[in-house]
């Protein structure tokens, strides 16, 4: 049986989203910033449809939350009072701890997401999904390629969290490879 979610929880969330994110612009583009986590969801909404048994609501809050705290003024508090605990703390792993160098942020994120529920490793794995488009302008082939190899290292330790989004994952990966 599909995972079943809620429209309702799914605006609620989209909401906070879109005003945390206010005045935010995706990279590279004049789009606001929510075009990046609507398709996080997207992808995340897909994966729900293959994989039985998971929390919809949870993955899809995640999904439209995750770089709430990373990007935006807004806490974990915050989320916590609006979502409630499990879901602050889905985005909380999902949020790179700025106060580690650069080079552990990444692991450390991987090792908090494996402490939550699937769904947050979902998220991460979708959020990958739609980065690996092409790479901003200004990206040198070595951090092209430090960014496809990151890709292969969340499938690796992320990606029986869900098969459909790992498949998904090795399958940009791999076209990711024409920018290098």
């Amino acid at each position: 049986m599909p995972s079943l979610w809620s429209q309702d929880i799914y605006v609620k969330a989209f909401r906070f989203a879109e005003e945390a994110h206010l005045g935010q612009e995706f990279r590279g583009t004049k789009l606001p910033y929510t075009f990046h986590v609507t398709l996080v969801c997207m992808e995340t909404i897909a994966a729900l449809a293959h994989e039985s048994e998971r929390n919809g609501d949870l993955a899809i809050q995640c999904a439209l939350l995750h770089d709430v705290i990373e990007d935006t003024p807004i806490g974990y508090a915050s989320i916590q009072a609006e979502f409630g605990t499990t879901v602050a703390d889905g985005v909380l792993a999902l949020t790179k701890n700025e106060t580690l160098p650069k080079t552990q942020q990444m692991p450390d994120s991987l090792a908090r997401i494996l402490k939550e529920p699937r769904e947050v490793a979902m998220v991460k794995l979708a959020d990958r999904i739609t980065n690996l488009m092409p790479p901003p302008h200004d990206w040198h082939p070595e951090a092209i390629k430090t960014y496809h190899a990151e890709a292969l290292r969340i499938h690796a330790m992320l990606g029986s969290a869900s098969n459909h989004l790992a498949e998904r994952l090795l399958m940009k990966a791999d076209q990711y490879q024409r920018y290098f």
